[in-house]
C-alpha cells in the first residue's frame, strides 16, 4: 500500500514536471521493483543470519552425538562381546565390539558373519534359522554354540526400535562354567523325561522312592496294580505294591545298601501272579520294577510236562532215537537206541560226545565196516553244519540193515533216528518179486482175466481175455463199461441169462456178495469155465478159463511158483550166508590184520609185514566182492535209490583211475586215459559211476598181459557220454561173451587167477539204472572193448519208475 501511494505520490510529482502518462509509468514500475529488490534484499540478510545460527547449532549438537557414539562404541569395545545389528533398510549389518580370537570367532565382519566358517556345522545352521526368525519375525532367542576351535560362545537375539539385534559373548570361566551346567541340567532333564516315559510304557510296575523310602514316582502299571486312579493318586495314596514280608525284606537290603532281587507272588489288580522284583538303593534313594513272569512259568511247567510226554512217547516207539545239543553231546535216547545198540546205561546217562558214542557203537560191532574209519566218522558228523535232513544206509555185521536219518536242529544239534529196515528190506524183496512174478504170470497166462470197479468199468485185463473173447484194442480202450463188454462177447456166446448173471456180480448192490461160478459152451465148440470173485475194493475179477488146458495150466503154474520161491529162498539164504557168515569172519581179519601192521604192537619184519600187507589186501578184495554181491541184491529187491547230482566226469575218471593205481604198477600196465578238457559234467550218481569205472578198468588189467596198454576214452555226444574202455589181451571167446554180464561167471585170462565174476554184472546194473547200455566187443588173440552209454539226462528204467 505504501509502495503504491508512493509511486502514486511519485506520479503526480512527475506529472507536474510536465512528464507524460508513459513516462509517469515506465518511472513508477522502475521504481516499484527497485523497491522490492531492496526489500527482498534486507529478508534474505536476516534469513540468512537465522540460518546460519541454525547451523551453528547443529554442528555443536552433531559433534557431541559423534563424541557420545564413540564413546558407546569405545564401551562396547571393552565389553567382551560383539553386536550385529540389522536396521531393516540395507542389507550390510553394523558389527560392534570384540570377541577373544581364542574364542574362535574371526575378528573381520565378513568372517564373522560367516558362520558355518567358525561355528560347528549343526550349530552354524540353527544360528543362520535363529538370526531368519528374528529378521523376519522378531523371534527372539539365546544359545550356546561350540566353536571349531572347542571354544563355545553365546549368542542372543532381540530387537529393539525395529532393529534385529545378534549379541554374541565369549563364554569363559565362571560363564562358560554355567552355560555348560545350565546345558547338562537341559539334558539330564530331558533325558529324565524320555526314560520316565518309556517307564510309563512298560507292562511291569515301576516305582521310585526318596532317600527316607517315601514313594515319590511310579509308572500305569502300578497304578493299574494296585488299582489306583493314576500314577498321581497311587503315589498320594501312598499305595503299596509288595505285601508285608516283601516290603520288609526289601528294607533290609536297603539298609544294607544291597541290590534286591527276589521272586513271590503278589496281588496284582486282584489277582495272585509271579513277579520277579528288583530293587537297588542309591544316595537319592531307590528305585525298583516288577517283572511279571506267571504266564512264562506257566508256559515253562507246561513245556515241561510236553518235553516228559514226548520222552514217555518216544521211550514207547520201536525206532531208536537219539537227540544231540549244540555241543554234540547226548542230550536225550530212548529206549530203543540203547536196546539196539547194547550201549552201557552209564555211559549214555554221562551225556557222551557224539564221537564217543560213534567209537563205542564200533567197539560192539554195530557200524558198517569201514576202511577208513576216521574219514567215515568225520563225514557223519558233518550233519552238525548241514541245513537239510540227510539220511544213510548202515549194512551191520551182524546182518542188519538200518536207515539212519540225521535232522539238523534250527538252534544247533542233531537228531538221528535210527530205523531197523531189515524186515522191511526183505519184503519188499519178496513183494517186489512177487509183483513182477505176478505181473509176468498175468500177461503169460492163457487164462482170461478180467477186473472191473465198482462204477462197472474194466480197470485191468490180460491178453488172454481179449483173445479168448475176440476183443481188439479199440474195444477194451478207454475202460469200457461191462454192458459194452456183454454186447461185443454175446456174438461168441448168445446166452442172456448167463451175461445177466455175471452183469448182476459186477454192478450189483447185494449186501453180501459172493463168489460164483460157472460153464459156457460156446458155439464154436469151446467149452469156458468162468468165475467171479468180489474184490476188497468193490471190484470184481472174472476169470475165464479154457476148460480143455485146466489141468496143464495149473500143474504149469504149480512148478513155476515152486521154482520161483526156491529161486528166492536160494538167494535169500546165500545173501545172509554172504553178509553174516562171510562178513563176521572177514571183519575180525581185517581188524587183527590192522592190529598186527600198527607199530604200536610191536615191530614185524620184513616177511611178517608183506604177508600182512597180503593179508590186508586179500581182505579187502573179498570185502570188496561181498559190497558187490549186497549191491546186487539191494538192485534185485528193487530199492536202490541213486544219488544223482552234477559229476564231473574229469575228476569222476580221476578217481576211478586213482583207484587202481598200485595195480598198474603191480601188473606194469600203461593206462592211457583219453578225456577231453570241455567234457563237462553228467546228472549220474557219481559213487556208481566211479564204481563202473573202476571194475571196467579192473576187468581190462586183469585181462591184459605184463607190459601191456589199457585204454580209456571218454566222448560227448548230443543224447550221451560214452565211456569206452579197451585192452589189447587175450580177448574172449565167442561162447563165452554172452555169459560175460551173467554174476559169478569168471574166466580165467591167461596166467592170472579168474575173478568173482561179479565186475561187469554190476557195470551193466549201474548203467541201466542210469537208464544207459553196456555193449562188449571181444576177439581172442586182440582184446576186448566195452562201450558204456550214459544218458545226458539220466531216465529212472520203466521198472523201478513202475515200482
Amino acid at each position: 500500500m505504501a509502495t503504491t501511494q508512493a509511486a502514486d505520490a511519485a506520479q503526480l510529482s512527475l506529472s507536474a514536471y510536465g512528464l507524460t502518462s508513459f513516462q509517469v509509468a515506465w518511472f513508477s514500475a522502475l521504481f516499484g521493483a527497485v523497491a522490492f529488490g531492496v526489500a527482498n534484499a534486507v529478508v534474505l540478510m536476516r534469513s540468512r543470519r537465522r540460518f546460519q545460527a541454525l547451523t551453528n547449532k547443529f554442528k555443536i549438537e552433531n559433534a557431541d552425538l559423534k563424541l557420545r557414539l564413540d564413546r558407546f562404541e569405545s564401551l562396547l569395545d571393552t565389553d567382551d562381546q560383539r553386536l550385529v545389528i540389522w536396521d531393516g533398510r540395507s542389507s550390510d549389518p553394523l558389527v560392534i565390539g570384540g570377541l577373544d580370537p581364542a574364542c574362535g570367532a574371526p575378528r573381520g565382519a565378513q568372517g564373522l558373519l560367516a558362520f558355518g566358517n567358525w561355528l560347528e556345522p549343526g550349530s552354524a545352521a540353527q544360528l543362520e534359522a535363529d538370526v531368519d526368525a528374528l529378521r523376519q519375525n522378531g523371534q527372539a532367542f539365546t544359545r550356546t554354540l561350540p566353536t571349531r576351535s572347542g571354544g563355545s560362545v553365546e549368542a542372543s537375539g532381540r530387537t529393539a526400535g525395529g532393529w534385529a539385534v545378534l549379541r554374541l559373548r565369549d563364554l569363559s570361566g565362571e560363564r562358560l562354567a554355567q552355560a555348560r551346567l545350565a546345558e547338562s541340567h537341559a539334558r539330564l532333564e530331558q533325558q529324565i523325561a524320555t526314560v520316565r516315559t518309556l517307564l510309563n510304557e512298560l507292562p511291569g510296575p515301576v516305582w521310585l522312592r526318596d532317600a527316607d523310602g517315601n514313594m515319590n514316582w511310579v509308572n500305569k502299571a502300578y497304578a493299574d496294580a494296585v488299582e489306583a486312579k493314576d500314577p498321581e493318586a497311587a503315589v498320594q495314596d501312598k499305595a503299596e505294591f509288595l505285601d508285608a514280608a516283601g516290603r520288609k525284606a526289601l528294607s533290609a537290603n536297603r539298609a544294607a545298601g544291597d541290590s534286591f532281587q527276589a521272586r513271590m507272588p503278589i496281588i496284582s489288580a486282584g489277582e495272585r501272579r509271579v513277579f520277579d522284583v528288583i530293587d537297588v538303593s542309591g544316595a537319592a534313594g531307590s528305585a525298583g520294577m516288577a517283572i511279571d513272569i506267571n504266564e512264562m512259568e506257566q508256559v515253562r511247567e507246561e513245556l515241561k510236562r510236553t518235553v516228559e510226554f514226548h520222552a514217555r512217547t518216544l521211550d514207547q516207539l520201536a525206532t531208536a532215537v537219539a537227540i544231540f545239543g549244540p555241543d554234540r553231546r547226548l542230550q536225550f535216547h530212548n529206549a530203543a537206541f540203547q536196546t539196539l545198540f547194547g550201549l552201557d546205561s552209564s555211559f549214555l546217562e554221562g551225556g557222551p560226545a557224539n564221537g564217543a558214542v560213534l567209537d563205542a557203537m564200533r567197539a560192539a560191532r554195530k557200524l558198517p565196516e569201514q576202511a577208513d574209519y576216521r574219514d567215515w566218522r568225520r563225514k557223519h558228523l558233518e550233519a552238525y553244519q548241514s541245513l537239510e535232513p540227510d539220511d544213510f544206509w548202515w549194512h551191520l555185521p551182524d546182518g542188519q540193515t538200518l536207515r539212519v536219518v540225521a535232522n539238523p536242529h534250527a538252534q544247533g544239534g542233531v537228531t538221528y533216528i535210527y530205523e531197523n529196515v531189515t524186515e522191511r528190506l526183505e519184503l519188499e524183496s519178496r513183494y517186489n518179486a512177487l509183483t513182477r512174478v505176478q505181473g509176468e504170470t498175468l500177461d503169460h497166462l492163457s487164462e482170461a482175466v478180467a477186473v472191473f470197479g465198482s462204477d462197472g468199468r474194466l480197470r485191468l485185463h490180460n491178453p488172454a481175455f481179449g483173445a479168448i473173447w475176440q476183443l481188439s484194442a479199440e474195444d477194451l480202450a478207454d475202460s469200457p463199461h461191462i454192458s459194452t463188454i456183454v454186447g461185443i462177447c454175446s456174438r461168441l456166446h448168445p446166452e442172456p441169462d448167463t451175461w445177466k448173471d455175471l452183469t448182476t456180480s459186477v454192478t450189483g448192490l447185494a449186501e453180501n456178495r459172493s463168489r460164483t461160478a460157472g460153464r459156457m459152451e460156446r458155439p464154436d465148440g469151446n467149452v469156458i469155465d468162468y468165475a467171479t470173485v468180489p474184490l476188497p475194493d468193490g471190484g470184481t475179477l472174472i476169470a475165464f478159463v479154457n476148460a480143455t488146458d485146466t489141468v496143464n495150466v495149473e500143474r504149469a503154474l504149480r512148478d513155476k511158483n515152486d521154482a520161483l520161491r526156491e529161486a528166492d529162498q536160494l538167494k535169500n539164504t546165500f545173501i545172509q550166508q554172504v553178509s553174516y557168515e562171510l562178513r563176521s569172519p572177514l571183519t575180525n581179519i581185517i581188524g587183527f590184520a590192522q592190529l598186527l601192521s600198527d607199530s604200536k604192537f610191536g615191530d614185524l619184519t620184513g616177511k611178517q609185514a608183506e604177508y600182512t600187507n597180503y593179508i590186508m589186501s586179500s581182505s579187502s578184495a573179498l570185502l570188496a566182492i561181498i559190497n558187490d554181491i549186497l549191491d546186487l541184491a539191494t538192485i534185485d529187491a528193487g530199492i536202490m535209490e541213486l544219488d544223482l547230482g552234477e559229476v564231473d566226469i574229469a575228476a569222476a575218471v580221476d578217481g576211478a583211475v586213482e583207484g587202481v593205481k598200485d595195480r598198474l604198477v603191480e601188473a606194469d600196465i600203461e593206462l592211457r586215459a583219453d578225456v577231453p578238457d570241455d567234457i563237462g559234467v553228467l546228472i549220474a550218481d557219481e559213487r556208481r559211476l566211479r564204481q563202473v569205472l573202476f571194475n571196467l578198468i579192473s576187468n581190462a588189467l586183469r585181462f591184459s598181459e605184463k607190459g601191456g596198454v589199457v585204454e580209456l576214452t571218454c566222448t560227448r555226444t548230443a543224447n550221451d557220454l560214452r565211456f569206452v574202455v579197451r585192452d589189447h589181451g587175450c580177448g574172449i571167446s565167442e561162447e563165452h561173451l554172452q555169459e560175460v554180464f551173467s554174476r559169478f561167471v569168471g574166466h580165467t585170462s591167461g596166467s592170472r587167477r579168474r575173478g568173482a565174476g561179479l565186475g561187469l554184472a554190476i557195470v551193466k546194473s549201474f548203467v541201466e539204472l542210469h537208464g544207459g547200455t553196456v555193449e562188449i566187443q571181444s576177439q581172442e588173440g586182440v582184446g576186448t572193448t566195452v562201450i558204456c552209454r550214459f544218458p545226458i539226462q539220466t531216465r529212472i528204467p520203466e521198472r523201478e519208475a513202475a515200482e
